[in-house]
């Protein structure tokens, strides 16, 4: 009877150490407002491959985590390219990178990326984080996830992570515009009011 006891502690306490042990390497921290990102030189949709430090002329970048396949990314498309055609020149380009295993999802493998940035003129580079090497780096769990990085003497420091907008649904319902306050911001030299928010979209598939 008492090894039995014995025993049945010792399972339950393997199984609690397991349980949080486990939720701890599946939800990496990844960066936080403040930090500095590393760069990164991955695949373009032209073949290319792409580094932030291509960008010379660049005060910051838009880096937004995104994929062909979910209805959430497919209905911010059209304001991912508007920022970047309002951002791109005042040195605030769009980067965005496609986080998915396409073994799990093979509509976002790169033939679909091109097809998709084609019939859509991105104007943007279109990334695939081939291996899944970036996304955990940055701390994304959903597409699109967005993280605003400024060029500072120390590197790429995060201003900003989250949602785009308040409105997924309808771009013409929107009230808060989270990524356009945060760039203006920074164009500006002003403080960043809302510097995180709840990103809303389809988790990344690994």
């Amino acid at each position: 009877m008492k090894k039995t006891i014995k025993f049945t502690l010792a399972l339950v306490m393997l199984i609690t150490v397991s349980a949080f042990t486990n939720k701890t390497e599946l939800a990496p921290p990844g960066y936080k407002v403040g930090d500095i990102a590393t760069d990164f030189s991955l695949e373009n949709i032209d073949g290319k491959m792409v580094s932030l430090s291509d960008f010379d002329e660049a005060k910051g970048f838009i880096v937004v985590f995104t994929c062909n396949t979910c209805p959430y990314a497919v209905a911010y498309e059209d304001r991912v390219e508007a920022l970047n055609g309002k951002y791109a020149d005042k040195g605030y380009p769009v980067i965005a990178i496609m986080p998915n295993n396409t073994k799990v999802k093979p509509g976002d493998n790169m033939e679909a990326m091109k097809v998709r940035a084609k019939e859509k003129d991105f104007t943007f580079p279109y990334l695939m984080d081939e291996g899944q090497k970036i996304y955990p780096q940055y701390g994304a769990t959903k597409t699109p996830h967005i993280y605003i990085l400024e060029k500072t003497k120390e590197g790429n420091m995060v201003k900003y992570i989250g949602a785009i907008d308040d409105n997924y649904q309808d771009a013409d319902a929107v009230k808060t515009k989270y990524v356009e306050n945060a760039v203006n911001a920074l164009l500006s030299g002003e403080e960043i009011e809302v510097k995180e928010t709840k990103a809303i979209g389809c988790s990344i598939k690994v």
